[in-house]
């Protein structure tokens, strides 16, 4: 599939130009970005034929296929919108938005246009998630009791900036974080939650937004989850703890970008590590969704899969701000 980027990102640089062009055919041909320097400086550094500010210049150009949006939070919809009107496939980044209206309104074009909007939510395609996942639905753990996220991290220096300072751009750790961590309970348990009661605070970076968050969710079933996220925390790790009936599974350093991590199930009968696929999570999300546009289907993280965890997130941040329980409405979604 042949790509544009609109956004000349890290993340693009260290993981999507290599995810894309792993796949058969894979080219990224256009970079976009708000600087015309640096979209040329960016295009030269990863051999990309063509770069500029215009994205219209790129969605005019009929050998693109598809669009990977991964510019500061608030430009992604009005870069999808205009994406998808030019008939071109889009893998966009999280927060999907800003707002439910405005991720809504991207997944009804995207219907109307036939084409496969899809939102890189990475820890999905993590084999280490998938194992978990199959554990949870094939009855290993019992009945589910409760999940518990744990995703505090130290931002990196280099990923600073709009995500500490610029709420206007999508800045806090709530859409940086909560997103994932929401779309992560959401696949692993099939469900969504029913109600959240949050708290967030600043806690050393930032300014103007939150920087650390935690908050507990009601599930349909009568699960508990617990969702910690933070960018302030150097000295910790990542994972999540899910306790069933029948057994626990434990996951370290599993809410990462690249395939590391262990999981260890424990039952009655003792503990054991539990294996699982190790290739590339991004690599992953490509193909699929690819293989998702190709056969006009939903991609393996939909744009509605995306309004949910971004509609998750939203109550987290509205119970913190105020101190009340939240309830989720998903028709919207629907």
């Amino acid at each position: 599939m042949i790509w544009a980027l609109s956004g000349a990102s890290t993340i693009a640089s260290q993981y999507m130009i290599g995810a894309l062009r792993a796949q058969e055919g894979g080219t990224v041909r256009w970079v976009v970005s708000g600087s015309e320097d640096h979209a040329r400086r960016y295009a030269q550094s990863h051999d990309i034929p063509h770069s500029g500010t215009d994205l219209a210049a790129a969605l005019e150009d009929p050998a693109v296929e598809a669009v990977y949006i991964s510019s500061t939070n608030e430009k992604h919809h009005a870069q999808a919108m205009a994406a998808i009107a030019a008939g071109k496939h889009v893998l966009c980044e999280k927060p999907l938005a800003l707002s439910v209206a405005e991720a809504a309104e991207m997944i009804a074009a995207a219907r109307a246009a036939g084409v496969t909007l899809g939102v890189n939510h990475h820890l999905r395609h993590a084999g280490s998630h998938r194992a978990i996942r199959e554990a949870i639905a094939s009855g290993r753990l019992g009945r589910i009791l409760s999940l518990r996220v744990f995703h505090a991290v130290h931002l990196p220096e280099h990923l600073r900036g709009w995500r500490l300072d610029n709420p206007a751009a999508g800045g806090g750790v709530i859409p940086d974080i909560t997103v994932h961590n929401a779309d992560t309970v959401r696949y692993l348990l099939q469900e969504d939650p029913a109600s959240v009661i949050a708290e967030s605070a600043v806690s050393g970076m930032g300014q103007g937004v939150e920087d650390s968050a935690m908050s507990v969710w009601s599930m349909p079933s009568g699960a508990m989850v617990f969702s910690h996220e933070s960018f302030t925390h150097p000295h910790t790790t990542s994972g999540l703890e899910v306790h069933g009936t029948e057994g626990s599974l434990i996951a370290r350093d599993v809410m990462a970008q690249d395939p590391k991590g262990a999981l260890e199930l424990i039952t009655a009968a003792g503990r054991s590590a539990l294996p699982f696929d190790t290739t590339s999570l991004y690599e992953t999300a490509v193909r699929r969704f690819e293989a998702a546009a190709r056969d006009g289907r939903e991609a393996s993280a939909s744009g509605t899969d995306g309004l949910k965890s971004l509609m998750i997130a939203l109550a987290v941040r509205d119970a913190a701000q105020s101190g009340t329980r939240q309830s989720l409405d998903y028709g919207v979604a629907s």
